[in-house]
């Protein structure tokens, strides 16, 4: 018992330094949220917690297992049918085409040209195409991949989210883009990586541009529940062509649950906080976990090809974005 509960506060203390950095000037000027400050926490310990991890793994991996499918349902009250209603048929057709189109594609390309083993290419094609970390941490868990795994495609995909937040605007005030404030929010929440990035690039640009932003972005992140369910169905098999078990995700169920909960019952706004924050908590202590893992050998072997992969798909969200909202959002 002594081991699970030094592993959980280990992983919990983390969770609440990046909870408390990130409500700092300086962190918030970045848009850093307390998940990527926390697996960079961690990711600092990672080489002294490995020499002595038999004293704590039973609570990391409560943390990097339970708390993460946790945290990921309790995410359903940051989204609402409402939101969907408020873009209509074509903003919700615009986002499945990103999805599909740079799941389908960073998946094919990170096998096939980058010669990625498949379920980093999911985690990263996912990352990208979806909500950033959330995806990567959810598909982890889905696939019951390793912890090193999602550690890689997470670093992958926070750096070029952070590089198009601080990007887009720079595109739009140089008028570069012929986009007015609406199409700008259309453009930008169909195509960055994190719900941060989005709050970031879009709220830097106009009060208009960011309220359609994030409801575009939220029926992305709505979008993981299909896609949570049908890529491990796609991908039953092992690398070596066997036959692996199939595990379904009901955390991604009860997700959905959430949602439609939230979108028919009105919560007291502090109810509704309190869940909130303790969704950034339990996927704090997730990522926290992750980090604690890191074995940097393996990341270093690995990483390169990660990020040449998250790179492309990277300059596939800005281009297929642009062509989308030039020709479809007038």
């Amino acid at each position: 018992m002594s081991n699970f509960i030094k592993g959980f506060a280990l992983t919990s203390c983390l969770a609440l330094m990046g909870f408390f950095l990130a409500k700092l000037s300086f962190f918030e000027a970045l848009h850093l949220s307390p998940l990527i400050i926390a697996i960079v926490l961690a990711a600092c310990l990672s080489p002294l917690y490995l020499k002595v991890h038999s004293n704590f793994d039973k609570g990391v991996s409560f943390s990097a297992k339970k708390l993460l499918r946790f945290g990921i349902i309790l995410y359903g009250f940051n989204v609402s049918l409402l939101d969907i209603a408020n873009v209509g048929i074509s903003g919700v057709l615009l986002a499945l085409c990103v999805v599909v189109f740079v799941l389908g594609l960073g998946i094919y390309i990170g096998v096939r040209y980058f010669k990625i083993d498949k379920e980093l290419a999911i985690l990263i094609s996912g990352g990208s195409a979806i909500c950033g970390a959330a995806a990567v941490l959810a598909l982890e868990s889905a696939f019951r991949s390793k912890a090193q795994k999602s550690v890689i495609a997470i670093s992958s995909v926070v750096v070029f989210g952070l590089l198009s937040m601080l990007v887009y605007p720079l595109l739009y005030f140089s008028g570069i883009l012929p986009f007015d404030d609406t199409q700008m929010g259309v453009y930008i929440g169909l195509t960055l990586h994190e719900v941060a990035n989005v709050v970031g690039a879009a709220s830097s640009i106009s009060d208009e541009s960011a309220a359609v932003a994030i409801i575009i972005k939220m029926i992305r992140v709505i979008l993981l529940v299909p896609v949570l369910l049908i890529l491990p169905l796609c991908f039953s098999k092992s690398e070596q062509g066997e036959k692996r078990k199939l595990h379904i995700p009901y955390f991604a169920l009860a997700f959905l649950a959430v949602i439609i909960f939230h979108s028919f019952v009105s919560l007291p706004e502090f109810l509704l906080d309190f869940f909130k924050i303790l969704c950034v908590l339990s996927l704090s202590a997730a990522m926290a976990a992750l980090g604690l893992q890191i074995d940097l050998k393996s990341f270093a072997s690995l990483g390169k090809d990660a990020f040449k992969l998250a790179f492309v798909l990277f300059v596939i969200l800005l281009v297929l974005g642009f062509v989308l909202v030039f020709f479809f959002v007038r």
